[in-house]
């Protein structure tokens, strides 16, 4: 059978099943099994908000060069659903190449007999099995390794279970011999790199920065950091408290912060709308916290399981009175790893909340990366041992009083969610009530002078600015690289706030600037205009729940070059 594709050495494949069907479990047997063969991959989701039932799939990329932007282009199709290809029928084309079972997809597209040869092995869940080691054969993965990703996902089910998987992966090798291979450039170097996804990155970034107590109430996309932490807390000395919700939560994480722990909590924004006295709580008594925010589309609970920038805002502008805070976006695995460290040190030095925005798009994508990517901070020790005559919120030029935790010296650390004095009792002074609102929010300035600068991506030179933040940065940067244009360069945000100093004249050197968010109210743009008095030209704006694709950028950016 001839096929063809537009890119031999770039083939996106997607999957699309049922909720319940386990497609899940087989993106994660073909990312291994991609890996380890040799393949730059990367695998995003889109999935319903149900149990059963419903469409849900998978885009795996597979490639000779790095790649991790979701794309709209589809390669291959495997329909694991009589729905999947209406499910899909925007991304596919008439090169999309269409592989299901035979009663699903008709005599124009490839049909195989999953389902029946499953029900032999052992039932029908073994169709997803054959269909992935089906995919495998085309692309050339060697059947051992193949049946190695089995094992290591599927030992633990018992012998038996295991026994049935592999037969399910014979078979569908089986299967593929009927299929012409399709050939990618193989790199051997590639199967010993690291292969996360955002959630993983984000938590073993909290790991390396110290964390040892987080407290959350389970929200997606946020449930996959909380899950990650708590099975390997008691290899790194953490306390994971499953709260009983949201305002408990960042409540335990204040008083865990108080007695030294650094601390965090995970959420979403509908979790996070529940927290915002929690937040004045943490500005009030200067207590540092990291609050990670996995967005989701809202009001409320929105669209639990899909994507979005939308809670910008809300992070910015929770918790009642005025204080300081800081917000990082991260837009790469390897630097969600860094960002979460870079958040505990910045919430202990400058005892502030800080949070971290993430989204399902992030939260889910996986890629491989060499592990020499991943920057260790060192951790330092700001706690103070106090003295006798110790003052909790001690007037300093900086904003910055020592920090000290009970217990720890000979001095009384006294905290009051009213407003204190120095040595922290209640007071009505009016005097100290503006000395210590100025003691808060000076902070600011200080901290102003460690911004971490966004990634300038092209020519120095540029005529036109693409702007981004958080998620967005690998559409946007793959969209460059298509147009391969030196007039247009890229400006991508990893700390959203403060703004770094050389905003604003970054933007004037440019004849034209465009964004892209994922929301409606372009509130980095708002943000940006606050803070720097310039307004973005261009707003390209999507809040349907889905990333940008590639295509899309591309699309948006020649209609601005026009």
């Amino acid at each position: 059978m001839v096929i063809s594709v537009p890119e031999k050495n770039d083939i996106s494949l997607v999957l699309c099943g049922e909720a319940g069907q386990g497609i899940q479990t087989v993106e994660q047997i073909l990312v291994r099994a991609f890996k380890m063969t040799g393949f730059n991959v990367s695998a995003s989701k889109e999935y319903m908000s149900r149990v059963r039932g419903g469409q849900n799939s998978t885009q795996i990329r597979v490639s000779s060069r790095r790649v991790a932007a979701f794309l709209d282009r589809t390669d291959i199709l495997v329909a694991l659903s009589p729905g999947a290809i209406k499910h899909l029928q925007n991304r596919i084309s008439s090169a999309t190449i269409i592989i299901g079972d035979e009663k699903d997809v008709g005599k124009d597209h490839i049909g195989l007999p999953f389902r029946k040869m499953a029900r032999e092995i052992g039932g029908p869940i073994f169709a997803n099995i054959i269909a992935a080691s089906t995919v495998c054969q085309m692309l050339d993965v060697d059947l051992e390794t193949f049946h190695h990703c089995l094992t290591s996902m599927f030992a633990r089910k018992g012998e038996e279970i295991l026994e049935k998987d592999i037969k399910a992966g014979n078979q569908g090798y089986q299967l593929g011999e009927s299929l012409k291979k399709i050939k990618i450039e193989k790199n051997p170097s590639l199967s010993s790199e690291l292969l996360l996804n955002g959630s993983e990155a984000v938590a073993l970034g909290c790991i390396a920065g110290g964390c040892r107590f987080i407290s959350s109430y389970p929200m997606t996309p946020s449930t996959p950091v909380q899950a990650f932490l708590a099975e390997h807390a008691s290899k790194v000395e953490l306390v994971f408290e499953q709260a009983e919700d949201e305002i408990a939560a960042l409540n335990m994480a204040l008083g865990a912060s108080y007695a030294g722990a650094r601390s965090m909590v995970a959420t979403s924004g509908s979790g996070f709308a529940l927290m915002g006295e929690a937040v004045g709580l943490a500005g009030m008594t200067e207590t540092p916290v990291v609050i990670y925010i996995g967005m989701r589309p809202g009001p409320a609970v929105g669209l639990p399981t899909r994507t979005a920038q939308e809670d910008l805002d809300l992070s910015l502008y929770s918790g009642p009175g005025e204080f300081t805070r800081a917000i990082f976006a991260p837009s790469k695995l390897e630097d969600a790893y860094y960002l979460s460290q870079q958040a505990f040190d910045l919430a202990e030095k400058y005892q502030i909340p800080v949070f971290i925005l993430s989204d399902q798009y992030l939260a889910d994508l996986y890629y491989n990366f060499p592990e020499e990517n991943l920057r260790d901070m060192k951790i330092k020790n700001y706690l103070a041992k106090t003295k006798k005559n110790y003052l909790r919120y001690q007037f300093t030029p900086s904003g910055i009083s020592p920090r000290g935790i009970p217990g720890y010296g000979n001095g009384l650390v006294v905290a009051d969610s009213d407003e204190h004095d120095e040595a922290g009792h209640l007071t009505e002074d009016l005097e100290i009530r503006t000395k210590m609102v100025e003691k808060r929010y000076h902070k600011l300035k200080e901290l102003k002078n460690e911004v971490m600068a966004p990634e300038l991506y092209g020519s120095d030179h540029y005529q036109l600015l693409v702007l981004g933040w958080g998620s967005t940065y690998h559409p946007l940067k793959e969209a460059l690289e298509e147009l391969d244009n030196e007039e247009i360069s890229l400006l991508h945000f990893q700390q959203v706030y403060p703004l770094h100093p050389d905003t604003r004249m970054l933007l004037e050197k440019a004849e034209k600037n465009v964004i892209f968010e994922n929301n409606i109210k372009s509130q980095f743009a708002n943000l940006i205009k606050l803070e720097t008095g310039q307004e973005v030209d261009k707003k390209v704006l999507k809040y349907n729940g889905i990333p940008f694709s590639v295509e899309e950028v591309i699309s948006n950016i020649k209609g601005e070059l026009k």
